[in-house]
């Protein structure tokens, strides 16, 4: 192993509160600290974790500046953290919420770094879809569909209507992830025109929010699909779908399985995993 390591860390939805003690500690050991955060009070409060602790964000206003398309960006970012690994020292990467979903700089640091010869570690963080389970009142043992928005249109897949699906980052619709700007009214239809193939256009959705801050709370929407068209998408809000319909039981797999045909019953959810109605 080559002198210098990699941690990569994330701060929760809520940082602080929602910071593990793990990634903390990595934060507050580490010989320096880059980060990449949402809003400046996160930034302060890694700074008071650790003294040498310096923004990612200059990367990105720089790439922006230049015209640089986000790939590029999320490069420029890697090759700065593989020249402070380079230069041997212990370096924590800090994101927001979980390193290693929807943050493609994480990802693509820890490859890097390993295969120059570098310890390269990332430890889970609290995710906006931990979150939602918590703040919506949903358990996946039903089952669980996730995908990122855009990919879910362009990438077809069959999918289950008698089971919870939830689109992530909304506000980047046709981008590919790029969530800079709002998408509009006529890109939103093509979504709600696909799910109501399926579900109707007066099926109820959710738009959903985790709350960002110790005392905030979440910001949840119920309005049926159709109603996409005109909804304020401000922040990062997710789109959560629930069931259509109720799974049926295998009853040969139960055969199978040696499970009795009479725990069908048990099995079988007494009605579609509906999320809870919150008042904001």
């Amino acid at each position: 192993m080559r002198r210098g390591s990699l941690t990569i860390v994330g701060t929760g939805i809520k940082f602080g509160p929602q910071t593990t003690p793990e990634a903390r500690a990595a934060i507050q050991q580490a010989d320096e600290v880059l980060y990449l955060l949402v809003g400046g009070a996160a930034s302060k409060w890694v700074g008071r974790l650790n003294r040498r602790a310096k923004t990612l964000f200059a990367v990105y206003q720089r790439g922006h500046r230049e015209g640089k398309e986000r790939v590029a960006i999320y490069h420029d970012m890697v090759e700065d953290i593989l020249g402070r690994l380079r230069a041997g020292v212990a370096l924590c990467v800090v994101f927001y919420g979980h390193p290693g979903v929807f943050v493609t700089p994480a990802h693509q640091a820890i490859q890097r770094a390993r295969e120059e010869g570098f310890r390269a570690t990332m430890l889970p963080g609290v995710s906006a879809e931990d979150c939602l389970f918590a703040d919506l009142g949903i358990d996946p043992l039903e089952g669980w569909q996730s995908y990122e928005a855009t990919r879910f249109l362009i990438l077809p897949r069959k999918f289950d209507t008698a089971t919870p699906l939830v689109l992530w980052q909304l506000s980047g619709l046709g981008r590919l992830g790029v969530v800079d700007r709002l998408p509009g009214r006529s890109t939103l239809k093509v979504l709600v025109d696909y799910l109501a193939r399926f579900y109707g256009r007066r099926h109820p959705v959710v738009l959903y929010e985790a709350s960002h801050t110790e005392r905030g709370r979440p910001q949840i929407r119920h309005l049926p699909l159709s109603g996409l068209l005109n909804a304020k998408l401000d922040g990062l809000p997710t789109l959560l779908v629930p069931p259509k319909t109720r799974a049926a039981p295998d009853l040969r797999m139960f055969d199978r399985l040696k499970i009795p045909r009479e725990r069908a019953g048990a099995a079988k959810p007494s009605r579609p995993n509906r999320p809870r109605q919150v008042k904001r």
